[in-house]
Parts: structure tokens; sequence; C-alpha cells
């Protein structure tokens, strides 16, 4: 049976799997009360916990083993809720952090447990040779910029002219291990994903700084058949279908906002 199309858009599957987590919290009970002084520990709990134990220490803990577990719950849940009453929770950068984290997190989770099909990872490997041929040479020209924002303004201004630094302006099919070893593994990673002509395009960041960069050409040697690296091509194909989902799902949520800046 062939499904409809709208159940593979990326914001079908996060909203999917944000209706699972509701479902689950829901299933675990109400959300915390910080102003209650109730704690109760039902029987699913400590089966639970009794289950986290098993699954680390590959056997099921002892009456009193079980008993210490519950204890380490309610001190918890005790300190949890005093830090929600005294508002801890509020203006915390770690915290705020974690939470954006766990968001990017549901919005990639379908991406994680796909399956590609032989078709899509041929077309994959196709359309990226570069990230699986043993080798990989690239010319092009950079120029540096201390700031980002100075290399933008210079990305603007047509033909850039980079600030002094003791690296090549240009490099005539440079291997890859070359430019990983002039420009570090992120720049040579850019590379990768940078369209091949005569326009410049950027900021590249490096561990220098900031780069202009024109890419001239990007030649892959032999490719292996996807049969020898399926699972290489399979996590590359997830890893960049997660980080998609994730700018997809977040572009949609931002569109609900109304946002100033002041400058």
């Amino acid at each position: 049976m062939r499904l409809p199309g709208w159940t593979r858009e990326p914001l079908v599957h996060f909203l999917a799997a944000g209706t699972a987590i509701w479902f689950v919290l829901a299933w675990q009970g109400e959300p915390v009360d910080p102003a209650s002084r109730t704690i109760a520990v039902a029987r699913e709990d400590r089966a639970r916990l009794a289950l986290q134990w098993e699954r680390t220490l590959q056997r099921p803990p002892t009456d009193a083993e079980l008993d210490s577990l519950t204890e380490q719950f309610i001190r918890e849940e005790v300190l949890y809720r005093e830090a929600l009453r005294l508002g801890l929770d509020r203006d915390d950068a770690v915290l705020r952090k974690r939470l954006a984290t766990k968001m990017d997190y549901l919005a990639a989770s379908m991406a994680e447990t796909a399956s590609a099909t032989d078709a899509t990872l041929e077309d994959w490997l196709k359309r990226h040779p570069e990230r699986f041929a043993p080798e990989v040479r690239y010319s092009f020209d950079q120029a540096w910029f201390a700031d980002r924002a100075a290399a933008g303004r210079a990305l603007a201004g047509g033909t850039p002219q980079g600030e002094d630094i003791s690296l090549p302006p240009a490099l005539e099919r440079a291997p890859r291990r070359e430019v990983e070893q002039r420009f570090g593994e992120a720049f040579r990673q850019a590379l990768d994903e940078a369209p091949v002509g005569q326009r410049w395009h950027g900021p590249v960041a490096s561990g220098f700084g900031w780069h202009l960069v024109r890419l001239r050409a990007r030649e892959a040697g032999p490719v292996p058949s996807l049969g020898a690296i399926r699972d290489k091509v399979e996590a590359d194909w997830q890893s960049a279908t997660a980080a998609a989902r994730k700018q997809e799902a977040y572009r949609v949520l931002r569109q609900s906002y109304r946002i100033t800046v002041a400058r």
C-alpha cells in the first residue's frame, strides 16, 4: 500500500512524535504541581525503577535495593519540586539550552530510526560521492576574515579582499588530508557541501576564523559500491535527514512567532 505524500512531510513526523510524547506523559500522570506537598509512589513507578536497574545490571534488584532506588526517587522529586517552587527553572541558561536540545531531538527522532531503501541510498551515494570516496581533491580560492560580519560584508561587496594570514589563498587539486591539515575538518566538510563554480560563498568557519570560498573543482576518486559501504551511506543519509528535519521543524515553529530584534 502506498501512503499519501503528506505522510512523508517532516512537520507531520515532528507533530506525530510530539503527540506520542504527550500520550506517554499523560499515561505517567498529571504534570508536577510544585505547590503540592503530596508525593505518591505508585507500583508502576517502582516497577519502572526496577526495570531500569535490571537493564543496567542484567539482574532484578533485591528488596533492599528497590527500597533504596525508591528513596532516591523521592529525594529527587522533593528537590525538583522545591527548585520549581523557588523558580530556579527560570533564567537558567543551561536548562534553556537543554530544553531547546530536547526539542531538536524530538524533531529529528523519526529520522534516527528510519531505514532507507537501496534506491534511496544509491541516489544519495551518487549525489555525494566525495563523502565516500577514498580520495578527493579540491581546487579552491579562499579569503580569510577574523570577524564573521566582516566576511559577510565582503561577500555582499562582490570580489572579496581577505585579511592577512599565513594560509594559502588558493590550492590546486589538494587532497582531503592536506585540506584538513591546513584548514581543519570543519572547513573540509564545508567544501563537500559547497557548490562548484565561479561564485564566492560563505562565511565558512575554521579554527582560524571565517572564510569566503570559491570552489573551482571537487574531484572524487573511485567510489566503492553501495554493497561495500551500505552502513556508512545509511548513517550519513540518516544524519543529513535528521538535520534537515530539525531545520524544517524550527522554520515552521518560528513562523508562528512575531519576533522583533532591537539594534
